[in-house]
């Protein structure tokens, strides 16, 4: 395959740049479908003018309708897309940046998808498409899946579906949450995970912030305790990587502590340890659910951020070594390598 695509670049580049934008067009009706010409042209950076023949294209090519609501994929552009993805990585050079970043990472694998959700919102549905994909790769005869919050988590939530092979799954969430948007919290992700996956899920009615005193007393709380149980013998953790600062700021943080973390110079948070560019652990919340040695006991670790501006978040948190995989976007993956 490298090797045609190679002789292709040499003799007709015209040919993969179309196929290319061709590519790109069906994977964002995909996402956002039903979808009308001008918000497709204004997301894609393409003229009407030039988006009209290349939708009449497909329209003639049965892989897609055009109905009042807008664009949607036909059953053939759906299988077409699928077929295309394997390809069109090698071609946008994907797959090299993955086994390149997986070495430099040491990483059990590391998938990208093509964009920065940086510059271009909808990339962030990508990264939860894939990540969907992701866990039903790794799914057994019996699953309980923790997750975290955050917008990427959020964005998986949007792309989750129904498990075609009908396996035992239960959703719970790996934090305590009650200290940000409602729309981004550990118990509200895992809720609509489970409700598009259409499976069971157990919610965790904790702050996801408390003093010392506090979480000692919550976490021997006799239902406390057996929830707790359940979380962390998940057989597959999902969570995002957060900017310390960001992250620091969105939970509210007493102005102590984002004083400790800012002057430790944290880059990163995750489970609410923050960590500086070594990948040290420089502070440390009070959080129930899953902590950060818990995660050498999970058979499944799977990692979800993108965009450039997450790349020094992302590297430190990975210098913990952990065996887990990284699901994150060309704008991360070139930055993390350009680190």
């Amino acid at each position: 395959m490298r090797n045609m695509i190679d002789v292709q670049k040499k003799l007709l580049p015209d040919l993969l740049q179309v196929m290319q934008k061709r590519y790109q067009i069906l994977r964002y009706i995909r996402l956002m479908e039903p979808i009308g010409r001008r918000s497709l042209s204004l997301s894609l950076g393409i003229s009407e003018r030039i988006l009209r023949s290349e939708v009449l294209f497909l329209k003639e090519q049965n892989l897609i309708d055009i109905g009042s609501s807008g664009m949607t994929l036909t059953d053939e552009g759906g299988s077409l897309l699928k077929d295309l993805e394997e390809m069109m990585k090698d071609v946008l050079g994907l797959t090299l940046l993955e086994n390149t970043l997986k070495d430099r990472l040491n990483l059990k694998q590391v998938i990208i998808v093509s964009g920065d959700s940086d510059q271009s919102p909808w990339v962030k549905q990508e990264l939860g498409r894939a990540c969907v994909s992701c866990i039903k790769e790794r799914l057994t005869g019996n699953n309980i899946v923790a997750v975290t919050g955050g917008t990427t988590l959020a964005a998986v939530a949007d792309m989750m579906t129904p498990d075609s092979r009908n396996r035992e799954i239960l959703f719970v969430p790996a934090r305590g949450g009650l200290g940000e948007n409602v729309q981004n919290q550990a118990n509200t992700i895992c809720a609509k995970m489970a409700e598009k996956a259409m499976v069971n899920y157990r919610l965790l009615h904790v702050p996801d912030q408390l003093s010392k005193d506090a979480y000692t007393s919550i976490i021997e709380e006799p239902s406390i305790k057996e929830l707790l149980r359940t979380i962390k013998s998940s057989s597959m953790v999902v969570h995002g990587i957060g900017d310390a600062i960001t992250m620091a700021e969105r939970r509210n943080t007493p102005k102590e502590d984002v004083v400790k973390i800012e002057g430790a110079e944290a880059v990163a948070e995750a489970f609410g340890y923050y960590f500086n560019q070594s990948g040290k652990v420089v502070h440390k919340v009070h959080t129930v659910g899953v902590q950060l040695e818990d995660l050498a006991d999970i058979p499944h670790v799977i990692s979800v951020a993108g965009g450039a501006s997450k790349a020094k978040a992302i590297k430190a948190y990975l210098k913990q070594t952990l065996d887990s995989v990284l699901i994150t976007d060309e704008g991360a993956a070139k930055e993390l390598l350009r680190e």
